[in-house]
């Protein structure tokens, strides 16, 4: 277990160091918002009007402390798409200021960066980027849905699973080694339609970041990367509706004060609805009764009770619900998964300098299959559900000092693959039981300034896992009360990330990131599908564990009109779980007896250049890249490219401004083909047909390419009017590039000549898909 009394002693020698340095020092505090609707602004600058190295960015909650020695000062407060604001302050006591900005001419143009122009060169820790969702929402869609998660897929390190996926991977890490947080909330599974679509609604989104380097210690039980998605607030000022009509579905969002100025709401839904206006044809064929649609509901309430006191109500819901009917084959079956989470959050302030939040967080994914032929029924569920406890702590000692200490508890609840069929009276059950588990961490980072050249953000952060019973082993027979620990595992996991800055415009940085996973997603497919299983470690099933090595130089360009960036990294992967070879899906199989384990190493280099301003904006991103695993039980103990392994990657983002009305983006990709294992001989044994695989993933899909286009109009811009629209109009994969989806093997075998042949095919899944949207807003 751990040393309390260490983290006791970190907490004691900062705020006594804060009492040391608050002695003739005062601190000016306070919220900066956007003054038409009241939303808080993450990472909004504040900076001596005389000096950009003396400043601080608002956290999450758009809060900031700036502890200053005594005397009279000018205070610069920015946001890019926002008008610089400056206020003179005198510091002869603790000052509370409360800043609301007006958003100005730049927001046309400014499309590619939501924080300060040169951050990328000033933070010291890499490997942050942040896309603000107006941007996103220029760019192409597949069938007109604007997707967060596949606009993540365009930068440097993130690969896409497949064809029109929204799942990724980050630095040769898994699917389930990114940690996806709504509002805090885990999602365990991001994708709709298989995968095809997020479930992330972008008209109730307000800020994506995506950490993919050094990982700060309040962020744990993941290896690759962080996406840290928060919902809107709801506007306190106005009331306002705003939505989307399209091809395949259409978005509603309503929000508003519940009291002006100081509490509002927020409510967003969206559903599709091809497969519903298709159904007057559906009904005259053999497949009566057989429809699919996904629908999101996002809400948020919060309440402002005093300068020190907030909270925030958070949830969402989403399901996928297909059904399917054959009359002829008297075939039917249902397939309805999807998330729910719930996030309650209280913001509280200790005088200035500290600012507490408190979240009490649920989160539950599940996965069902129902469906039977005649007298045969069968069913199955898997699913996780989780308690989600968390104390983070804004400590703002002075002003080289930004302090975060915390803990977080999570009850886990895993539920796998439980199987019923009956046939007649006969029933079969493989009677499987969920297993219980809990992780609790606790952690301690700073940010130091030493000089405004050398900059240091270090953090430690420990964590406990004990996997609890009720259990029985599924081997021994051994039976565990609820109260009893079955397996649990320590871990200790440092974080550093160090910045050099030559001089205003150009930086070295350089980071360390060890952490452990606990949960694991064990899958036999290409991405996060309904069907594939999360599992928690055992006695068996050790944690995972990653440690990254990283180090780039970035450098702006023309008054940080242009951007930079070469970053290098290495990771080296233990514990990584798969399927034996023999592995047949065996749904009656206990789950751990299938699996084996291994290692992994993952390194590259990306580079990226990115334009802010101007009638033309936009970025090119390329990753070289080389991932392996190596798995004593598969492929002889040889090391073998990962399935998502990818020596080349390339993405081009452009926008170009054709005036007041008309935006034109474009995207371009190119990836190398994703390795997969092939056929390489055929044979009789006992006059059945054998088919032998090479080397694993020792063969390539051809590469992938595709380019998109959107042209948006939107008529009246500049006018004041309550209400306003947009036609949005895209054309995905413009050249009708047939990307491979994946290979099948079709075989012709001659047993009594001897002979056999097997054909491979390439299946394509979507051609070139033009798509249109009318988007409208009502209200300020």
């Amino acid at each position: 277990m751990f040393d309390f009394r260490s983290l006791s002693s970190i907490l004691l020698f900062v705020l006594f160091y804060g009492t040391l340095t608050s002695q003739d020092r005062f601190t000016v505090s306070g919220y900066v918002r956007d003054s038409l609707s009241g939303e808080t602004l993450i990472g909004a600058n504040v900076f001596l009007t005389d000096s950009v190295q003396v400043g601080i960015n608002t956290n999450t909650y758009g809060y900031f402390a700036l502890t200053l020695a005594a005397g009279e000062y000018s205070l610069s407060f920015s946001y890019l798409g926002y008008q610089t604001r400056e206020e003179k302050v005198v510091l002869d006591k603790d000052l509370k200021l409360n800043l609301a900005l007006l958003e100005g001419v730049q927001l046309g143009e400014v499309v590619v960066a939501a924080n300060a122009e040169d951050r990328a060169v000033r933070d010291p820790q890499m490997g942050i980027v942040e896309l603000p969702v107006e941007q996103i929402k220029k760019m192409p869609a597949l069938m007109g849905e604007v997707d967060i998660l596949k606009a993540l897929q365009l930068l440097p390190g993130v690969m896409s699973a497949g064809e029109g996926n929204s799942g990724f991977y980050v630095r040769g890490g898994g699917p389930d080694q990114n940690l996806i947080l709504l509002d805090e909330a885990p999602v365990y599974n991001s994708g709709h339609l298989l995968g095809f679509f997020s479930v992330f609604n972008p008209d109730a989104i307000k800020n994506t970041t995506l950490i993919k380097g050094g990982m700060p210690a309040n962020f744990g039980g993941r290896l690759s990367s962080v996406i840290d998605i928060s919902m809107k607030e709801g506007n306190n000022r106005h009331y306002s509706l705003k939505g989307g009509i399209g091809w395949i579905a259409s978005r509603l969002t309503a929000e508003g004060p519940l009291a002006k100025g100081k509490s509002s709401f927020l409510v967003s839904a969206r559903r599709t609805y091809l497969l519903d206006l298709a159904q007057p044809f559906i009904q005259e064929t053999n497949f009566a009764g057989t429809n699919y649609f996904f629908y999101d509901l996002n809400t948020k309430l919060n309440f402002r009770f005093s300068d020190k006191d907030r909270l925030f109500f958070s949830t969402y819901f989403g399901r996928d619900v297909l059904s399917f009917k054959s009359s002829e084959r008297g075939v039917s079956f249902g397939l309805p998964y999807g998330n729910a989470t719930a996030t309650l959050r209280w913001n509280h302030l200790f005088g200035t300098r500290s600012f507490l939040n408190t979240s009490l967080i649920y989160n539950d994914y599940d996965f069902g299959f129902e469906g039977g032929q005649g007298e045969w029924d069968f069913n199955l569920s898997s699913g996780v559900k989780d308690w989600n406890f968390k104390m983070d702590l804004d400590y703002f000692p002075g002003t080289s000092h930004e302090v975060k200490l915390g803990l977080n508890a999570i009850y886990h609840t895993l539920t796998p693959n439980v199987t019923r069929a009956s046939n007649g009276e006969t029933t079969f059950t493989n009677g499987f039981e969920p297993r219980y588990a809990g992780e609790f961490a606790i952690y301690a980072q700073d940010q130091w300034e030493i000089s405004p050249a050398i900059s240091i953000h270090a953090g430690l952060r420990m964590v406990y896992f004990a996997q609890f019973g009720p259990f029985t082993e599924g081997v021994t027979g051994e039976k565990y009360d609820q109260s009893d620990i079955v397996a649990d595992y320590t871990a200790v996991e440092p974080r550093f990330n160090m910045r050099w800055r030559f001089n205003e415009n150009s930086s070295f940085k350089a980071s360390f990131t060890r952490a452990n996973q606990f949960v694991h997603l064990v899958s036999n497919s290409s991405s996060t599908l309904p069907g594939d299983i999360w599992v928690s470690s055992s006695r068996r099933v050790k944690p995972q564990q990653g440690t990254q090595y990283a180090a780039g130089y970035f450098r702006n360009f023309a008054n940080n009109n242009w951007e930079s960036s070469v970053e290098l990294y290495y990771r080296d992967l233990k514990n990584q779980i798969d399927y034996r070879e023999t592995y047949q899906n065996d749904l009656t199989a206990e789950l751990e007896q299938e699996f084996v384990f291994g290692s992994g190493r993952a390194y590259g280099a990306e580079f990226f250049m990115k334009k802010n301003r101007g009638d033309l904006t936009g970025w090119l991103g390329y990753t070289l890249s080389k991932t392996d695993r190596q798995f004593e039980d598969i492929n002889q103990g040889q090391r073998f490219p990962a399935r998502y392994d990818r020596r080349h990657d390339v993405s081009l983002v452009l926008n170009y401004s054709l005036g007041s009305k008309w935006d034109l983006g474009t995207t371009f990709v190119f990836g190398s083909g994703q390795a997969f294992t092939p056929v390489e001989r055929l044979y009789f044994i006992d006059r059945n047909l054998v088919q032998e695989y090479g080397e694993r993933n020792s063969a390539r899909l051809n590469d992938y390419h595709r380019l998109d286009l959107s042209l948006i109009y939107t008529p009246g811009v500049g006018k004041e009017k309550d209400f306003s629209s947009s036609w949005a109009f895209s054309i995905y994969n413009v050249y009708n590039r047939q990307n491979p989806f994946f290979i099948y093997y079709s075989l012709d075998s001659n047993l009594s000549g001897g002979n056999a042949k097997a054909t491979a095919y390439q299946v394509s899944l979507f051609p070139v898909i033009p798509s249109l949207t009318w988007n409208f807003e009502w209200g300020k």
